[in-house]
């Protein structure tokens, strides 16, 4: 049975941080693959912020495209919005049933997973990994969700939303933080400006 972990974001844009957090979780977890699933709208965030699906999915796909063991997912693009986890985890396990999908999320998630829709099916249903986000009580939130599994990963002091600042406010800081691949498209197609 093949081990799956599902990433999910909006990934606008999509950054160093998130690469680097899902090659820690591949190699700590022994996980097969780990697939971006790129969320058009997430019902907890404003989607007037977000450039097209497409382009944020192409930009995913500039930025994994040394990685073999971690793939772009868009299965999100063609079901209803806003896009609820637990509609995918049941679309993927439908189409893939000989595969076991876990989902990675920081504990700034869990932190409002009770917001989450049937977040208590996820819970009984799926397996979840988590990595530390600043400023999260970890033990509070391991009592909390002894279910979960918690991976030790690097903090990287970046957000997709410090680089689109970076980007508007033509400064330099969103450089380092982005692959080469990816920080040209985005300044060929004038994007964040």
């Amino acid at each position: 049975m093949r081990q799956i972990g599902l990433f999910f974001g909006s990934f606008n844009p999509i950054h160093l941080g998130h690469t680097q957090l899902a090659q820690t979780i591949y190699e700590q977890v022994g996980l097969d693959e780990i697939w971006f699933v790129v969320s058009p709208h997430n019902p907890l965030k404003d989607a007037s912020i977000l450039i097209t699906e497409q382009q944020r999915l192409h930009m995913v796909e500039l930025a994994i495209a040394d990685m073999s063991h971690i793939k772009a997912c868009d299965i999100e693009f063609s079901m209803p919005k806003p896009s609820y986890t637990i509609n995918t985890l049941r679309s993927l396990q439908s189409k893939f049933p000989d595969t076991r999908f876990y989902l990675i999320i920081g504990t700034d998630n869990l932190s409002n997973f009770t917001k989450w829709k049937d977040y208590q099916t996820i819970l009984a249903d799926y397996s979840i990994i988590t990595y530390p986000r600043q400023g999260d009580d970890i033990k509070k939130i391991q009592l909390q969700y002894p279910q979960v599994r918690f991976v030790e990963a690097p903090f990287l002091p970046i957000s997709s939303t410090d680089i689109r600042n970076s980007i508007s406010q033509h400064t330099d800081t969103a450089q380092q933080w982005l692959n080469p691949r990816v920080l040209n498209y985005i300044k060929e197609n004038y994007l964040y400006q």
